[in-house]
């Protein structure tokens, strides 16, 4: 098993030097390393098996492949990551899709017509489909460009057909349409809307509030959920489906400024369809909470400033898969987790619990 490192927090609590300690243990200039930190006593036991290891799969200092989304694919045995945008190539060199395969986590790189910046994403099931029995299509967040609008757009992999199934409010164009998720009893379709797009310099000036939205794909009927946000970002359900987590990672717009938001939100899901009493879920320590997801546990987990924090349903945090960098997302697998940091690609096996979606996805249930 890998070693994990225990957080003495009375020592944190009154020493910089032993936080700025923590801080470099998985940073080396040469080579990726990575370190279990536990915050809470639990961590070693309800998060991690006894046999967790975590290992480097890919790492390419020139480009940044793995970078958000982390979508399965049944039928190939494959992860889907969408890369990261080359701000100085500009158009000439877009978003790419990256696909793992899980079979030998080789990987290989492509884009699809009908899909042009696409950024989160999540496993879709149309309207009369039965998850029992069919397989789900590919459901991406295309943040779209200065052509084509940004948009909810499915792949199917098996023939490489992308259909957009939403590209506007109600006639109003969305900034960046960024992560989304779908709800398995209602098949509504909860998803932000940032403004990445925009300061990635290949999406016109917004004209619409930052929103969370709820989509009927059966029924075409869209409503925004919550607003409030500076740059709503990751979303994610409980378990249960009873709460409701948002990241706002509004402390990054053109420049960073952390006295603006870099927070997870929580709130309670009403009747499957209204969000109520949003609240300050937790405030990480490091960068900003991306990329949002739980656990058949109902813990909750965030790509952050130097991995991924682990928090239980109250906010108390347990620990985190420390790399000493930016992990936008990353994305559960059984007994798993691939953790994207843009131009790294960790594998974290020995997981004592599994994601929320691993069961549906996968057919690997707790």
């Amino acid at each position: 098993m890998a070693s994990v490192t225990t957080v003495n927090l009375l020592a944190l609590a009154t020493s910089l030097p032993y936080a700025n300690y923590l801080s470099t243990l998985s940073t080396n200039t040469t080579t990726p390393t990575f370190s279990f930190l536990a915050y809470n006593s639990t961590f070693s036991t309800s998060i991690l098996a006894p046999n967790a290891t975590a290992r480097l799969l890919h790492s390419f200092p020139d480009w940044e492949p793995f970078h958000e989304a982390g979508v399965y694919d049944r039928g190939t045995n494959s992860m889907y990551i969408t890369s990261n945008y080359n701000i100085p190539s500009g158009l000439s060199n877009p978003i790419n899709m990256t696909i793992v395969s899980l079979d030998d986590y080789s990987i290989r790189s492509t884009r699809y017509p009908g899909i042009h910046e696409p950024n989160g994403g999540t496993s879709y099931y149309p309207p009369g489909s039965n998850p029992n029995t069919t397989d789900p299509l590919l459901l991406f967040c295309d943040e779209g460009d200065f052509v084509h609008a940004s948009a909810l757009t499915t792949l199917d992999p098996s023939t490489n057909t992308t259909t957009v199934i939403l590209n506007n409010y109600l006639g109003r164009n969305f900034s960046s349409v960024n992560d989304v998720r779908q709800h398995p009893e209602t098949g509504d379709l909860w998803f932000t809307d940032a403004d990445y797009g925009y300061f990635q310099y290949f999406r016109p000036a917004p004209t619409i509030p930052k929103h969370v939205y709820r989509f009927s794909p059966s029924t075409g009927e869209i409503q925004v959920v919550a607003d409030g946000f500076v740059q709503p970002n990751g979303l994610e359900f409980s378990p249960d489906f009873q709460t409701f987590y948002v990241s706002d990672t509004g402390a990054v717009g053109f420049e960073r400024n952390f006295t603006r938001p870099a927070t997870v939100y929580a709130f309670d899901v009403v009747d499957q369809k209204v969000l109520r009493n949003r609240r300050v879920f937790a405030y990480p320590d490091s960068g900003f909470p991306d990329g949002v997801h739980t656990d058949t546990a109902g813990n909750v987990w965030a790509g952050v400033g130097d991995g991924v924090h682990i928090w239980n349903a109250e906010g108390t945090l347990l620990g985190k898969l420390h790399i000493g960098k930016t992990s936008n997302n990353f994305a559960f697998i059984p007994g798993g987790v691939l953790v994207f940091s843009n131009d790294d690609l960790w594998l974290v096996e020995g997981l004592a619990v599994n994601g929320r979606e691993v069961c549906l996805d996968f057919g690997v249930c707790d």
